[in-house]
């Protein structure tokens, strides 16, 4: 499941932006169908009609869309999971276009082989900003959502889980943590602001639309002085919405 959204306060309609005549968020549904793990779909938007543009990619594409609060985002998830009877939510955001469905399958694959409530490849930060990928229990999302009292928790769906999980010492879930074997944490491929668009815009008419996360990341690496976005801090969005709490 990718949560959408036209509004964005930094980067106003970023999913619908183009790239070789494709919304970055058709890119990232487009890779995320090479899943094999993955066996439905599902775009969780807000409700209203500016939300249609990104129903009509989903029409395009074939995919299943869900309208939920536009705040609650962890109650957008529990609902949208509910309907189409999810026992695992993989989460994915749509600000991460260049999604590796390898990669995805890999944490899915490790979560439910280990028998995990909760399993991601962001609880030790290891892999771009950008690839950022979560598995959990649907039961799980279902018991957090009763448990939550912080609005950026509501907001950001995760971080009570990931607080509470047994990697952060927590006993409410069982977890794993997905680490790569070299540290590329400090490469960015996600797109809040208009640098970062510029950075996915060149990686793909440089590469393409196909090629795995590594390559990427070692394309920025290999030349870095074309990537204005490189030293926006991570995780922007949710270290601002922890100061309002």
């Amino acid at each position: 499941m990718t949560q959408a959204r036209i509004g964005s306060s930094r980067l106003p309609a970023k999913v619908l932006k183009e790239v070789r005549g494709k919304s970055l968020l058709e890119i990232q549904l487009s890779r995320v169908m090479g899943c094999k793990m993955v066996n439905q779909i599902v775009v969780a938007t807000p409700i209203g009609l500016e939300q249609k543009p990104i129903h009509d990619i989903c029409n395009k594409l074939g995919v299943e869309f869900y309208e939920g609060s536009e705040s609650n985002v962890l109650d957008r998830y529990y609902f949208a999971g509910k309907k189409y009877k999810a026992e695992w939510v993989v989460r994915i955001t749509s600000d991460c276009p260049l999604i590796d469905p390898k990669l995805i399958d890999h944490v899915v694959t490790r979560v439910i082989s280990e028998n995990k409530d909760y399993g991601s490849n962001t609880l030790v930060e290891t892999y771009p900003d950008g690839q950022d990928i979560e598995v959990f229990r649907f039961k799980v999302l279902e018991d957090a959502r009763k448990r939550v009292e912080l609005s950026s928790d509501q907001e950001h769906v995760t971080p009570f889980i990931k607080r509470n999980c047994e990697t952060n010492l927590g006993s409410l879930y069982s977890s794993t943590s997905i680490i790569s074997n070299i540290d590329y944490s400090g490469i960015r491929m996600t797109v809040d602001e208009m640098k970062d668009f510029e950075a996915i815009n060149l990686l793909i008419n440089k590469l393409g639309l196909k090629c795995n996360w590594i390559d990427y990341t070692k394309y920025i690496l290999n030349n870095l002085s074309e990537f204005a976005n490189q030293k926006i801090p991570r995780n922007e969005g949710y270290l601002r919405s922890l100061k309002e709490d």
